[in-house]
């Protein structure tokens, strides 16, 4: 079974991934910290999804998991007017960061992309 893993706090958006995930027959797990993220990460996954509103500072997470896992799709979404934020993300190495409205709409084919 193809395998997703979130890093986010925000229940709702973890509701709203998992059940799209279980529509599509990907298993979706959801870490709120770092430790919780590295424990999730065996077996191997496809991709990882990163709020970057979580609360456990998502960002130096980001950085330490984009370059431990360099071949790891790793996605990351915020509000759009979080500018300086998306700069953080792409610096730290997360070379798809999305608004979180485009996320949203496009959930189904982000996800469908883990069972590649």
């Amino acid at each position: 079974m193809a395998r997703a893993v979130g890093y986010m706090d925000d229940l709702f958006f973890q509701m709203k991934i998992a059940e799209t995930a279980k529509q599509l027959g990907v298993e979706f797990k959801v870490a709120s910290n770092p430790q919780g993220l590295n424990g999730l990460l065996d077996p191997p996954t496809k991709m990882v999804i990163f709020d970057l509103n979580s609360r456990h500072n998502p960002i130096a997470t980001l950085q330490d998991l984009c370059a431990t896992h360099k071949g790891l799709r790793v996605l990351a979404f915020l509000s759009h007017v979080q500018t300086d934020l998306a700069a953080q993300a792409r610096a730290a190495g997360c070379k798809e960061v999305l608004p979180r409205s485009v996320f949203t709409q496009n959930l189904a084919t982000i996800l469908e992309a883990a069972k590649d």
